[in-house]
C-alpha cells in the first residue's frame, strides 16, 4: 500500500482542504449535538465553511454559530444549491439517502450515480471501495464503469490504482453454487478486462484479506456486499468512513452514512475535492 501512496493521500486530502476552506453544505435531518459539533469541528479546523441545510427551529434548539438555510426538504436544496454555485461541494449528511440521491440525478440529468467511497481499516490502511450503493454495480458492465471512472478519479488525487476485484468464493469452490459461479467467472472476466484497459487489476475471488494488503481500490460483487463491506468495517469493526463522493467532473458531492453522526471528515474530503476540481478547470481552460 505504500508504494501506491495511500498514507500520504490522508495527508494531502487535509492541506488541500484547508488551503481550500470550500463552501460546503450539509444535509441535516433529526439534528444532534453530536452531529453539529463535527460540522463546528470541520470549520474550526479550517476545512472549510460548512452551511447546514435543514429545518432551522430544529437545529437552533440545540444551538450552532454555523449558517443555516432553512427548509423542511434538504434533499432537494442541497441539489439546488449545488447546482446554481451557491456553494462548493455538499455533504449528504443526515439527509435522506433516496431522495437526496434522486433530486441530485434530477437536477444534473444522470440516469445513475457513482460513487467511490474512502475508508479506513481498523488498523488505518486506507483504501477505495465500490459498489457502495445496494442498487449498484449488479451487472459487469456496471463494474466496469466504476472502475475506470474510479480509477480516473484516484489518479487525479495522486495515487495510482490497484484494483482488487471480488466474488462470492474461492476458485475451489465452482460446482457448488450457481449464483457464486457467476460471481467467480464476472470477477475473473472484470479483472481482465480492466487490464486491458491499462489499470492495474487482478480477481482475489472472496480473500478480502489479501486482497487489502496489495490493493488499494476493492471492488464488491455486487453493492449489497460493498455495502455490508462498508458498514462492518466503520461501525463494527474500528475502522472509519471519510465518504463516498459521487464521481463526477463538474461538480462535488460526498455521500455519507447518517449512522455514527461524524461528518468532519466528510466535509475536510468534499472541501479537497473542490479544491482538485478547481485546478484541474485551470489545466483545462
Amino acid at each position: 500500500m505504500e508504494k501506491n501512496g495511500m498514507y500520504a493521500l490522508l495527508e494531502v486530502i487535509e492541506a488541500r482542504a484547508r488551503m481550500n476552506r470550500a463552501r460546503v453544505a450539509m444535509g441535516i435531518r433529526d439534528p444532534s449535538p453530536k452531529t453539529l459539533e463535527s460540522a463546528w469541528r470541520a470549520q474550526e479546523l479550517g476545512y472549510a465553511q460548512v452551511v447546514l441545510v435543514g429545518d432551522k427551529k430544529e437545529i437552533d434548539r440545540i444551538g450552532t454559530e454555523l449558517e443555516v438555510v432553512d427548509t423542511d426538504n434538504p434533499e432537494k436544496v442541497l441539489s439546488e444549491l449545488l447546482v446554481s454555485r451557491k456553494v462548493d461541494a455538499a455533504i449528504r449528511g443526515t439527509a435522506k439517502a433516496s431522495g437526496t440521491l434522486s433530486n441530485l440525478k434530477e437536477a444534473l440529468g444522470m440516469k445513475r450515480v457513482c460513487r467511490l467511497a474512502l475508508l479506513l481499516t481498523a488498523d488505518g490502511v486506507p483504501f477505495f471501495l465500490a459498489p457502495v450503493g445496494i442498487d449498484e454495480g449488479n451487472t459487469i458492465t456496471d463494474k466496469l464503469r466504476m472502475i475506470t471512472l474510479g480509477a480516473e478519479h484516484i489518479r487525479r488525487l495522486g495515487v495510482e490504482p490497484a484494483v482488487g476485484v471480488l466474488s462470492g468464493g474461492r476458485i475451489g469452490d465452482i460446482g457448488r453454487d450457481r449464483r457464486v459461479d457467476r460471481t467467480l467467472a464476472d470477477g475473473e472476466f472484470v479483472a481482465g478486462r480492466a487490464l486491458e484497459l491499462g489499470i492495474n487489476a487482478r480477481h482475489y475471488t472472496i480473500l478480502i484479506e489479501d486482497a487489502i494488503k496489495e490493493s488499494n481500490f476493492i471492488v464488491a460483487p455486487d453493492g449489497i456486499s460493498g455495502n455490508l463491506i462498508f458498514r462492518t468495517i466503520a461501525f463494527l469493526g474500528g475502522g472509519d468512513g471519510l465518504g463516498a463522493p459521487v464521481l463526477m467532473d463538474d461538480y462535488v458531492f460526498v455521500d455519507t452514512s447518517r449512522v455514527g453522526g461524524h461528518f468532519t471528515k466528510a466535509i475536510m474530503l468534499a472541501s479537497a475535492l473542490s479544491y482538485l476540481h478547481k485546478e484541474r478547470k485551470k489545466v483545462i481552460n
